[in-house]
């Protein structure tokens, strides 16, 4: 069998390219998104068992997961790696993931539904957090987020292969396990894109990843922005800033736009503070309504004597009349039913 080419996009398939599978009748290679193998995993179909493998030294096995009648065992040989169980529920349409073994918690739920599969996070009565929902032409699976109508995480698209391959619970959990993304794969993606960034690279358009701005010219380092005078004190020029990408036309100089209207272009360090003050127009500042309000008014306020407050209405309620409902005598309690009972007969029924 020819090996089959898997594409995934990080989205929809307009999306970048995250990873590619190559599966076959021996196995399956997981790539990255320049092709560099990530992830091995090879088929024993005698003995129902799949191995991951270290793609540097591929005598040495990581995990190993072993299929029967009941599901899926994974077993972990790395420190601090807990072992899961994939076992069918429902006659195979539903998958209970336990984490520690057998009897651990059940932390997960995979549901067979017409439309797709659901992946139900936080036990049996959780939210659902993936769906993969199968292409009607066999062509792709798409990864939503959330539920049926929720954000494509993931696109993986078959060439070569049908996607209904997978229907099948013990297909879908072989599926599952090289397709699924590990906390180590993710940081190791991040780190991958932050440099390309850094770099000046950028994957989907080839251009700086920074809106509005242009690249340095290569070869040529940026310019030094010149510090701030105080004091007295020659300016100083800022640190390295090779990396920090510079508008070129922001210091020109002043130009017309089509109505002849003159349009200002210059660093602020360069006007003055007579031209700041009184501006283009002219005429200095207005002065506040506020100014026109003598001081002794404004202040008047301050100076006298605070008003006396009011008798409230309350005050003329005699306090007799305040406490009468408190010094009411309270009506005689009731004989409770209980009272009835002679104690020979209350007593008599502990004794049977």
């Amino acid at each position: 069998m020819e090996d089959v080419l898997i594409t995934e996009h990080a989205g929809t398939n307009r999306d970048e390219i995250s990873r590619f599978y190559q599966y076959g009748s021996g196995g399956v290679r997981v790539l990255d998104a320049r092709k560099a193998i990530k992830r091995l995993y090879l088929f024993d179909p005698s003995s129902d068992i799949m191995t991951e493998r270290d793609p540097l030294r591929q005598d040495r096995i990581l995990r190993r997961f072993v299929f029967d009648r009941y599901g899926m065992l994974e077993e972990t040989f790395a420190f601090g790696e807990r072992p899961r169980t994939f076992r069918y529920e429902n006659g195979a349409r539903q998958i209970a993931v336990r984490e520690g073994g057998d009897y651990g918690a059940v932390g997960k739920i995979i549901t067979f539904e017409p439309n797709g599969i659901t992946e139900t996070a936080w036990g049996r009565n959780g939210e659902i957090e993936h769906v993969y929902q199968f292409d009607p032409r066999g062509g792709a699976i798409s990864i939503r987020a959330g539920g049926w109508y929720g954000d494509v995480e993931r696109t993986i698209v078959f060439a070569g292969m049908g996607a209904s391959l997978f229907l099948e619970p013990e297909s879908f959990l072989q599926f599952l396990v090289f397709t699924e993304w590990s906390a180590k794969d993710r940081d190791e993606h991040l780190d991958e894109r932050v440099a390309e960034i850094r770099g000046g690279k950028d994957a989907s358009s080839g251009r700086s990843p920074y809106a509005c701005t242009a690249a340095p010219v290569p070869g040529k380092s940026a310019p030094l922005v010149q510090g701030i005078r105080k004091n007295g004190q020659k300016p100083r020029a800022s640190p390295d800033t090779t990396d920090i990408d510079f508008i070129p036309d922001a210091d020109a100089p002043a130009v017309e736009d089509s109505r002849k209207q003159r349009i200002l272009s210059r660093q602020s360090r360069d006007i003055s503070y007579q031209d700041r003050r009184d501006g283009e127009a002219g005429g200095g500042l207005s002065r506040g309504r506020s100014a026109e309000i003598p001081l002794e008014e404004r202040f008047e306020r301050s100076e006298r004597e605070p008003e006396p407050l009011s008798r409230g209405k309350s005050a003329d309620i005699p306090l007799e009349e305040r406490f009468e409902n408190a010094q009411k005598e309270r009506g005689k309690l009731s004989r409770g039913r209980s009272a009835d009972i002679p104690w020979e007969e209350r007593r008599g029924g502990g004794d049977r």
